[in-house]
């Protein structure tokens, strides 16, 4: 190969690198889905840290849905299940500016995402699988949606925190898993512990555990004093335990809601 060649096929290589980390950027956590036991229980209890109800699907005959508003780009999903419904992590959704590079991006690299469509709150999504089968989805918000109506409203004056950081997934094998996030999915791995940051400038991430080590999942929520936020929430009457660099409190399925006010290494707070 002379010299030249060499040098076009280097720079093909550099060009689609980076075309792929720009394709693959996201702009953070859109939402966090999980199906309860209990819904009005469940409602409540994050009612109860300052959150409201943005929206919610209530079809005759269908379980309801309840779109809990963090802020204006991020919500908590609640699904309705029943008493004998295991309750849990259903998915993790992130937001995209330009959905179609993202998907053809994925395309590009091997992957199989569903094709975009528009769902019922008005919003592009797409969906696929991680290797241990965990759904992943990916949405962009467009004018008129319900998301996009509801900017600037349901922001509670009284929110324990303005910003999901982090939301955890579990696996069989983590290493295995952590590996696919980065080397397939562009996330950046942090050497000094199991965080994955998100690809682009967002500082949000995902953690992911053992299936032997956590059964239960765990989302984490920055605030201004983590001391400050446990004294509010013992004062609205809520079991708070004290954690290195954070608190935390569990929701009523047994989800581990932590609240930090530190920054860098957030994984274990």
């Amino acid at each position: 190969m002379s010299r030249s060649s060499a040098a076009t096929l280097v720079l093909g290589l550099l060009v689609t690198q980076l075309l792929w980390a720009q394709n693959s950027d996201l702009a953070g956590i859109a939402h966090v889905a999980f199906r309860v036991r209990d819904y009005e229980k469940s409602r409540t209890f994050y009612e109860k840290l300052g959150f409201e109800q943005a929206f919610e699907f209530a079809d005759p005959g269908k379980p309801s849905v309840s779109f809990i508003k963090i802020n204006d780009h991020q919500f908590i999903e609640l699904y309705e299940g029943g008493k004998d419904t295991q309750p849990g992590l259903t998915h993790i959704c992130f937001e995209t500016s330009d959905i179609e590079s993202l998907r053809r991006a994925y395309l590009n690299h091997g992957l199989q995402p569903t094709e975009t469509k528009k769902i019922l709150a008005g919003n592009l999504l797409f969906a696929m699988h991680d290797p241990e089968g965990q759904l992943l989805e990916y949405t962009q918000y467009l004018p008129g949606s319900l998301h996009s109506l509801d900017q600037g409203k349901h922001l509670g004056q009284h929110r324990i925190s303005e910003h999901l950081l982090q939301s955890s997934t579990s696996a069989q094998d983590a290493a295995a898993e952590r590996a696919y996030y980065t080397s397939t999915l562009g996330f950046e791995a942090n050497s000094a512990s199991d965080e994955l940051r998100l690809p682009g400038k967002s500082e949000d991430s995902i953690k992911i555990q053992s299936k032997a080590q956590a059964s239960k999942p765990r989302i984490l929520f920055a605030v201004k004093n983590f001391r400050k936020a446990g004294h509010d929430l013992r004062s609205r009457g809520l079991n708070v335990q004290k954690q290195r660099k954070a608190v935390s409190i569990v929701d009523p399925d047994g989800t581990l809601i932590v609240l930090t006010s530190q920054r860098g290494d957030r994984s274990n707070p």
